[in-house]
């Protein structure tokens, strides 16, 4: 008995579902996903509409054990990002973020932010060669993270102007990010 095409549509549906729904090939599928939209930058806030941080006194620790306060940063650069090892958008915007930290680690602060185990943050750093620092917080973060989603990124100017907020994947290694932190820089 033949099949008719939209049996063939209805079939092909199902399987797309249950390739979905099964957690070895979801991840994969809604990484590769993330990574087409995470070839977009994230944009500049308006000068004008820049929230400004005041508050930088927030501890966190690395995955070595070292306390780290934010307050270290203020003056600087500095690029947040909060993050999970289980975030497909995350995942998908990782390769951009340590392009970015090869080429800027010794010209601005990066931080990265994950409330996940040192075993499990370690596992994924090593499996995925990425060399940048990752901390967890021991306070509570200040007010200006408002963090309901992730991965959320802020680029922080030297006088605490949030000049980019970003929410979901975006390509962080774009000529735009660079040309906008070469000029904060200067």
């Amino acid at each position: 008995m033949p099949v008719s095409k939209s049996q063939k549509k209805n079939i092909l549906f199902l399987i797309v579902i249950a390739v979905l729904i099964i957690p070895q090939t979801r991840q994969p599928i809604q990484v590769l996903l993330h990574k087409g939209l995470a070839l977009i930058s994230p944009s500049i806030t308006n000068e004008s509409k820049q929230p400004n941080i005041e508050n930088y006194n927030w501890k966190l620790k690395d995955i070595n054990g070292s306390v780290f306060n934010l307050e270290e940063t203020k003056g600087k650069v500095v690029l947040i990002n909060f993050w999970a090892t289980w975030c497909p958008p995350c995942i998908a915007e990782m390769p951009s973020m340590q392009s970015l930290y090869d080429d800027y680690k010794n010209k601005i602060e990066f931080v990265f932010v994950s409330n996940e185990s040192k075993t499990v943050i370690k596992t994924f750093l090593n499996k995925n060669e990425y060399s940048f620092r990752v901390f967890n917080p021991i306070s509570e973060s200040p007010e200006f993270f408002n963090i309901k989603s992730i991965p959320r990124t802020f680029l922080i100017d030297k006088k605490g102007n949030i000049v980019i907020d970003k929410s979901g994947a975006a390509n962080w290694n774009s000529n735009s990010v660079r040309n906008t932190i070469d000029a904060m820089l200067n």
